[in-house]
């Protein structure tokens, strides 16, 4: 399993999930909007989503169903920046 950044992370961008990745499987660029969760690399140990100040971190089968496609998009998004 992994987790999940959705919506709620648009244009807020906090990067306090960043800080606590034990992994250091969080990332962005500066032109993307949210922060993504690299699905290869997250080890599930949830100490991202605490600190998420807008409830956008999901482990993934908790994901609202409204939410479903940001699994697909953080797993493309590092499929398209393979650096990160």
């Amino acid at each position: 399993m992994t987790f999940v950044i959705a919506e709620p992370c648009i244009d807020l961008k906090d990067a306090g999930c960043v800080e606590v990745c034990p992994v250091d499987c969080i990332a962005t660029t500066d032109d993307d909007n949210m922060y993504f969760i690299n699905p290869v690399e997250c080890i599930d140990c949830a100490a991202c989503e605490p600190v998420c100040p807008v409830t956008a971190i999901f482990d993934e089968p908790d994901l609202p169903e409204q939410w479903s496609s940001y699994s697909k998009l953080n797993a493309d998004w590092f499929e398209n920046h393979p650096d990160a």
